[in-house]
């Protein structure tokens, strides 16, 4: 295991321009527009499938919006590598270009799609930038509220109303010890036999939850407001965005056995947290997801 303190995503520099990350922005916000917006509480049945099960839904909005985000990425980055949660359902081998793309970019169209099926407000768009699987841009962006969390290495993790111009930076929360500490957890994505264990150790928390949706889960914690996020099932439309805002916002982020963040690991526990000392507890707690039987 890696000492938990060594560095968790690799200080990559930036390909994007601040005008190429505007445009990123306005693209993701003109899909919002066009294609999630006008379904959201709209949608009939014949407009909501199922892909591996009855809790992973697909809307309509799902492929149109990525369908646009797409093309928009193409044009203006025509050598990239585009990974979209719908096409990689069709197409799976995409993922295996992850390690060897100069650049890449994940789109997550509607990431709580179940939420955004049922009508409930909490969803968002997710788009990162990768080089080689490290993330070096992300955004993630709340198309209800017109505002988007946005940084990139190097940088800050920002809040930004393009509408009214606002611009504010943020900070991940001061962490503590394991019995104040608040955050999200994917407890019915854990593995079966892992689940009557980890719901043992749930009341060791302050408060342990689930928002069905990465996108805000992430945001709550590079604003401060969560102290940490453990994600399983690892996807990088997901993930790669989040992983990286949080490190902006201050954060510590790596894998639950201590190795480094890529958004090609397909396998394993990614946890974000406030500092590395609390990042530390966690993992002490919650090792034995790691272990096998």
């Amino acid at each position: 295991m890696r000492d938990s303190l060594s560095p968790t995503l690799p200080m990559t520099v930036s390909t994007l321009t601040s005008a190429q990350r505007a445009s990123i922005l306005n693209l993701v916000r003109r899909a919002a527009r066009a294609e999630i917006l006008p379904r959201f509480r709209t949608l009939e049945a014949s407009d909501i499938d199922h892909k591996t099960s009855r809790q992973d839904v697909v809307t309509e909005a799902d492929r149109a919006a990525e369908r646009m985000i797409a093309r928009g990425l193409l044009t203006l980055f025509p050598n990239a590598l585009i990974i979209g949660e719908e096409n990689v359902a069709l197409h799976p081998e995409v993922l295996d270009g992850i390690p060897e793309a100069e650049l890449a970019f994940t789109i997550d169209p509607v990431d709580g799609t179940w939420n955004y099926a049922h009508g409930l407000a909490t969803f968002g768009v997710i788009v990162s930038a990768l080089r080689f699987g490290v993330p070096v841009f992300g955004l993630i962006y709340d198309p209800l509220m017109d505002d988007v969390v946005i940084g990139e290495t190097g940088g800050p993790a920002e809040l930004v109303t393009p509408k009214r111009r606002a611009r504010r930076t943020l900070k991940v929360s001061g962490g503590g010890p394991v019995e104040e500490l608040q955050g999200y957890a994917p407890f019915y994505m854990l593995p079966a036999d892992k689940q009557a264990q980890f719901g043992a150790l749930m009341p060791r928390f302050e408060r342990v939850g689930s928002l069905r949706c990465s996108a805000h889960e992430m945001r709550m914690l590079a604003q401060g407001h969560v102290d940490f996020v453990l994600s399983g099932r690892l996807t990088p439309w997901d993930h790669a965005a989040g992983a990286l805002l949080c490190q902006c916002a201050g954060g510590h982020v790596a894998m639950l056995d201590g190795s480094a963040y890529n958004a090609a690991n397909r396998e394993g526990y990614l946890l974000c947290a406030s500092d590395p000392a609390t990042w530390g507890r966690i993992r002490d707690t919650l090792g034995f997801l790691l272990e096998s039987d």
